[in-house]
């Protein structure tokens, strides 16, 4: 049996059929924020929402410095790239350091993860308001962790008056891991460091309003206001603009016979179109496996990552130089330089 199909008064043979994502396209419905940490939970209920119609801006507190940044703006990235390229949107970072130290500083311990989380989804809605979209998204599931228990997701949401999305909500940990492996966010998550969880020994699981709001009032409200107006925003295919300008990462469009290029795509997308470059070596390692295998390297070597766009792989570079390797750069050919046929 031969599959057939007319459309506009033309005649199409189906060669094969490919499962789309399935939900509504993209942008069918209002736009949201999501509060993007990287791990599993958060990029999960990120591309759940993409799924469903919802084109998701991006919100990130910043507790860990650059680097923590620099892997929440790849994997932000990659799933904007993967599912959702087909609109604009807004990564933005709030610096939140002086936030959880003005709590660990102020708050009594058990309710110190609470008050971090309504501190957080309040300067989101004042983001999202700023940007008119109408509604947040977070990656708690309920009972998963001690502090995520009803009682206290009611509590934390009743500091905004804007709505806030679980899609994670009735999840265990297997479902949601499984879901980020089918969607490609596993490997960056599982090297994601886990701040938020830190912040309280003991966190209480019967949060009670009244006595949040009496640790609250010890809190300097100017310190959650100096955040936001030290906020950034940036189009999401626009990061890694920024971070050429911060990390100085080597970019070079050719080659010389003693330098290696280090293909990080993934393996689904370098068998489709394989680089070829005459004269230079090319090693293939995808990624995710990036940092345990390049400390492994000629560390006397020159390796220059390439990815299709040139983003990845500066991200990858910036993480790598960060990391103390100084013999890592970036190859960007010409268009006329390489070949990915």
């Amino acid at each position: 049996i031969v599959p057939l199909e007319i459309k506009w008064d033309r005649l199409f043979v189906i060669a094969s059929k490919v499962q789309g994502l399935g939900g509504f396209p993209l942008g069918a419905q209002d736009p949201v924020l999501s509060l993007i940490s990287g791990g599993f939970d958060s990029t999960v209920s990120t591309y759940l929402c993409i799924k469903r119609g919802l084109r998701a801006h991006y919100c990130f507190f910043n507790l860990g410095g650059r680097a923590h940044e620099i892997g929440v703006k790849e994997v932000s990235y990659y799933l904007w790239n993967k599912y959702g390229s087909s609109h604009r949107v807004k990564f933005v970072t709030v610096p939140f350091e002086e936030v959880v130290q003005e709590i660990l500083e102020k708050v009594d311990n058990s309710y110190m993860g609470v008050t971090l989380k309504r501190m957080m989804l309040r300067a989101a809605e004042v983001v999202a308001e700023s940007l008119e979209i109408p509604a947040l998204v977070t990656g708690e599931s309920v009972a998963q962790v001690s502090s995520q228990t009803l009682i206290n997701l009611n509590v934390i949401d009743r500091a905004v008056d804007m709505v806030v999305l679980r899609p994670l909500a009735t999840m265990d940990k297997g479902e949601i891991i499984d879901i980020s492996r089918k969607i490609g966010t596993e490997t960056f998550a599982a090297q994601m460091p886990e701040y938020c969880g830190v912040i309280s020994v003991n966190p209480t699981t019967r949060a009670k309003l009244h006595r949040v709001e009496k640790e609250e009032a010890k809190f300097d409200m100017a310190v959650l206001e100096r955040a936001l107006a030290e906020r950034r925003s940036q189009n999401i295919d626009e990061i890694v603009n920024d971070l050429e300008a911060d990390l100085s990462v080597p970019i070079v469009s050719e080659l010389t016979e003693s330098q290696i290029v280090i293909d990080i795509r993934h393996p689904d997308e370098e068998e489709a179109k394989p680089l070829i470059v005459d004269g230079i070596e090319i090693q293939k390692i995808p990624f995710y496996g990036l940092n345990k295998i390049f400390a492994t390297l000629d560390a006397n070597k020159q390796y220059f990552l390439y990815c299709q766009k040139g983003v990845m792989s500066q991200l990858h570079a910036a993480n790598l130089k960060d990391a103390g390797h100084v013999n890592v750069g970036v190859y960007r050919p010409e268009p006329k330089s390489a070949c990915a046929i």
